[in-house]
């Protein structure tokens, strides 16, 4: 079996960030950045030499993903619902990736739309 590199990997996470809605990427403190609504729902990172997929999940839901090695609380903001995956930790299944990005994605565009509301 081959072992994707990171740039291979980025590149599908960067197709899935991209065809949701209402989506761009930056880059932040050095990352690849994917944005709704101008609010980052994920970030492909390098942290302590392993290559990691950030993203946010119903913090209630973190310590479920806490059993399975793979997943870690992403450093600084990782209160606020935030968990990484390590890429090379096992092979990923793009299945899972995509359901990942796309909940993160709903909850941060989800928490913009509150936002708005309660300015509004």
């Amino acid at each position: 079996m081959t072992v994707m590199t990171s740039d291979a990997i980025l590149k599908r996470v960067r197709g899935i960030c991209l065809s949701l809605d209402d989506t761009a990427e930056r880059v932040s403190w050095g990352h690849p950045t994917f944005t709704v609504g101008g609010r980052t729902f994920a970030v492909f990172e390098e942290y302590k030499d392993e290559w990691c997929m950030c993203f946010r999940v119903e913090k209630a839901h973190q310590p479920l993903f806490l059993k399975d090695p793979r997943f870690f609380i992403t450093p600084y903001i990782g209160k606020q619902g935030w968990l990484s995956l390590r890429v090379h930790a096992s092979p990923l299944t793009w299945k899972e990736v995509r359901e990942l990005l796309v909940e993160s994605h709903r909850l941060v565009a989800s928490a913009k739309t509150a936002s708005s509301r309660r300015r509004g």
